[in-house]
Formats: C-alpha cells, sequence, structure tokens
C-alpha cells in the first residue's frame, strides 16, 4: 500500500506579486487523504457500515455530488473556490502528480520529523515514539537564523506528542500541545480552561477547536514570524472508523483555512508578506478494509 500525501503552499497575497516572505505558516492536517482533498467524498466508503456511513444520509446528502470537482468543493468551498487560485497543490494522483513520505513507518512522528527536518530517521524514530526529536528542526533553524525571540516561533497541536517532535532541544520554541494549559488573555485563558471541559474520545489528542482558537489568539496578540498549527482529529476519526466525523473534520478545516486568511489579509504584519503551507504528515489506504 502506497500512502500518498499532498502539498499545497499559499500566498497571504490577493493577487500575485513578487513580495519577499517575511512570515510563514504551517497548517497540517493528520493524515489528510488525498482521495478526500482531490476528489470530496469517496463513493467506496460513503454507504458503508463498516465506515459508520450507513446512517449517515444528512452528510451523503450535504457532500455527495456527480463529479469529483464538484463534490471536493462541496467538502471544501473555501479551498478550491477562494483559494486554490493563490498558490500551488501538489499530490493528486488522478493527475499524475504524487508526493510520497521517505521514511520507511508512513506513521505520524516520522512523517512530521521527516517534515521538520527534511529527511528520514528511520534508524531512531521507527515509530510514535516517547522521546525528543533527536535532530534540530526547522522551527529551532528559523529561530536561531532570524535571530527571534522564543515567542515568535510558536507551535499549536492538538496531538500532545509534538512537545517531543517540534524541538530537539525542549525549551527553544513556543509549543502547546494537547491537554496543555496556556496563559494570555481573557479568551486565551477561557479556551485553556475549556479544553479540560469538552474532552475528545483520547487521552493524548485535545479537539482540534481548542488548537485553533488558541492559535489563532496567539497570532493576533503576538504575531509570531513562524507558526506552526497542527490538526488531528482526522486522523483520530479514521483510526475509530468515522468516516462521517472524518469529513465533518475536514470541512471544519476548510473553515479555519478562511478564518485563517481573512485573518491575515486583515493584518499588515501579514498581508503580503507571508507563505502558507498546507499538508499532512501520511495519506492512507483507498479501500474498506484499508482506508482507516
Amino acid at each position: 500500500m502506497r500512502l500518498f500525501t499532498c502539498l499545497v503552499v499559499f500566498s497571504s497575497l490577493l493577487v500575485a506579486q513578487s513580495h519577499q516572505t517575511k512570515n510563514v505558516i504551517l497548517f497540517t492536517a493528520d493524515g489528510l487523504r488525498w482521495q478526500d482533498l482531490f476528489t470530496g467524498i469517496d463513493a467506496t466508503l460513503m454507504n458503508q457500515k463498516e465506515a459508520s456511513m450507513k446512517d449517515a444520509k444528512e452528510r451523503r446528502a450535504r457532500y455527495w455530488r456527480a463529479t469529483p470537482e464538484d463534490r471536493r468543493s462541496q467538502l471544501m468551498p473555501f479551498f478550491w473556490n477562494e483559494l486554490a487560485s493563490r498558490g500551488a497543490i501538489y499530490g493528486n494522483v488522478t493527475k499524475g502528480s504524487s508526493m510520497t513520505v521517505t521514511n520507511a513507518f508512513r506513521i505520524s512522528y516520522p512523517g512530521y520529523a521527516e517534515m521538520l527536518t527534511g529527511h528520514a530517521q528511520d534508524a531512531v524514530i521507527d515509530g510514535n515514539v516517547d522521546f525528543q526529536n533527536p535532530s534540530e528542526t526547522v522551527l529551532e533553524f528559523a529561530r536561531q537564523k532570524l535571530k527571534l525571540d522564543r515567542s515568535q516561533v510558536a507551535l499549536f497541536a492538538s496531538w500532545n506528542a509534538f512537545l517531543h517532535i517540534g524541538e530537539s532541544k525542549p525549551g527553544t520554541i513556543t509549543i502547546n500541545a494537547g491537554y496543555q494549559a496556556f496563559e494570555g488573555g481573557a479568551r486565551m485563558r477561557d479556551l485553556s480552561r475549556g479544553q479540560f471541559l469538552a474532552l475528545s474520545p483520547w487521552d493524548e489528542e485535545r479537539h482540534d477547536y481548542f488548537t485553533f482558537e488558541m492559535a489563532m489568539e496567539y497570532l493576533k496578540a503576538v504575531k509570531p514570524r513562524v507558526l506552526f498549527i497542527s490538526f488531528d482529529e482526522t486522523d483520530d476519526w479514521a483510526h475509530e472508523k468515522r468516516y462521517d466525523r472524518v469529513l465533518d473534520s475536514i470541512h471544519y478545516l476548510d473553515q479555519c483555512l478562511r478564518e485563517l486568511f481573512a485573518t491575515l489579509d486583515a493584518m499588515p504584519e501579514y498581508k503580503g508578506s507571508t507563505s502558507v503551507i498546507v499538508t499532512t504528515d501520511h495519506g492512507r489506504g483507498s479501500k474498506l478494509d484499508d482506508w482507516s
């Protein structure tokens, strides 16, 4: 089974111009399948009891359309109708554009470590291990190279493993991952408290809602030069064989991208000088017995 991934690079410019990137935002959706991104709701899965779709009549009506182009626009309307023209998109296998990870394990920690260091570390990172990334990450490199304060390179993630993945030397950058409190203004404090009250079904991953809202509060208050936002529910619900919830998580991701770009376009610190990268750590299967 080949697990393809997808990569999207956008500019914060409303029109193509020759501007220098001053800020970078990396946005990942764990285990997001290229099939769902490029072709929308999957005809193989949409009626299957094994994918929790047998009784999902409302979701089939909401997301199903006759063509792949219409289906993907229905699932991710902002992405395909407004955002796609602002960037470069890679990973549509049906168009001969494929991207694959180079690590042998094709799961999350190896995928994110490869993403953040530029190379696979199979001899050391051989699974979702519980130890610090042995290599300097691009986040740490950016802080050192640009001589930035720790607050200017930040990572907000739903999965608590990013406390290990995001940096090789703890405390180099700002990280908030999993069920982790965070200080700030009134809304940040409310969100920080709320994550412990509105629990997800998983002990190591909070709801993406809290990750995104906390990251946006941080973006507006601190205005970091480098920001990494990592969602996890696209992967969590897939492992639970809840394709209905996977679809909803992808649709929510689209709403978050809309809000993110509206915010960037409204802030002089970011408008016209920010590159946004949207990608995933690994793909998944394409059949009923391996999609999850």
